[in-house]
Order: C-alpha cells, then sequence, then structure tokens
C-alpha cells in the first residue's frame, strides 16, 4: 500500500466520536470488515481505522449525532504508519450516514406513573425512588411494597 492513498471506507463507529486537539476537529475508531470474508479467508480480520477531521461541519456531526454502531461511509486520505500493529490513520474529508444503529432499550430500568408520582425500578436496587411528576423528589421506599407508605407520608406533610 502506498503510504498515502485517497479511499472511501464504509464501516461501524466502535465509540461515541470525541473532540479532537482543536477547534472543530473530532476522532474515532471505524470498524471496517472485508466485504467478501469468505471468499478472501473466513476468519479474515476486521480492521480497525483510526479516524480523525479537520473539517468543522463533519466534526459538529459526529460529535451530535452519531453514535456507536451507526454504519458510515467515511471519504479521504489514508495513512499507513510505518508499524504494522498501529491502526491506519484516515483523514476524513467526506462523512455520509449509511444506517443509524438502533437505540438501546434499557431492560433493568423501568419509570412508572403512580397518579402524580413517577417511581423508578431499578432491577440492580431494592430501594425506589419516587418523584412528583412534576420532578419534585418525594424521597426513598425501601421497597416496592413501601411506595405507598411514603407516598402517604409526603402527601401528608411528614416529609416536607
Amino acid at each position: 500500500m502506498n503510504p498515502r492513498t485517497n479511499l472511501a471506507i464504509d464501516g461501524y463507529v466502535d465509540a461515541i466520536p470525541a473532540p479532537g486537539t482543536g477547534w472543530g476537529t473530532a476522532v474515532f475508531n471505524l470498524i471496517h470488515s472485508p466485504v467478501d470474508a469468505v471468499r478472501i479467508a473466513p476468519d479474515a480480520p476486521d480492521t480497525v481505522y483510526a479516524c480523525s477531521t479537520a473539517d468543522p461541519r463533519i466534526a459538529e456531526v459526529l460529535l451530535r449525532e452519531i453514535q456507536p454502531g451507526d454504519l458510515v461511509r467515511v471519504t479521504g486520505t489514508l495513512v499507513q504508519l510505518g508499524d504494522p500493529d498501529a491502526p491506519a490513520r484516515f483523514t476524513v474529508d467526506g462523512l455520509e450516514v449509511l444506517e443509524v444503529a438502533p437505540a438501546s432499550v434499557l431492560y433493568d430500568l423501568v419509570l412508572e406513573r403512580l397518579g402524580g408520582y413517577v417511581v423508578v425500578f431499578d432491577a440492580d436496587r431494592d430501594t425506589v425512588p419516587v418523584f412528583t411528576a412534576s420532578g419534585r423528589w418525594v424521597g426513598e421506599a425501601a421497597s416496592p411494597d413501601a411506595i405507598s407508605d411514603l407516598i402517604d407520608a409526603y402527601e401528608e406533610g411528614d416529609l416536607r
């Protein structure tokens, strides 16, 4: 491979893009899978590209809209450094979102409305935080069975 190559690469964003070292810059990792892994080799590894951009418009999109798992096409310049184990550096001049990653679902956290109150059930905790529907803190019930006692005490003014 030439030291510098202009290309377009499709890949998945590995983690939330981060601000670069200067204003209007951003950095992120892109994971590219071989297009025809069966023909190349059944165990052909994915390639990780360390990407950066100095285009403020692209940086803004990366920092505000792009999430891990988004499939994007980047165009720009690829530079392979002297260390073959180090990821190739890709300077991004163009960005196109091909597919947005599905929204993650929080299975362990559930908000439930009880009249004028909102309770937060967390699978990792026994206690249950309780708020008014307007967002005012009521307190924390020791267990789901104690929610009504906590709300009654709040309404009677014992907790204010």
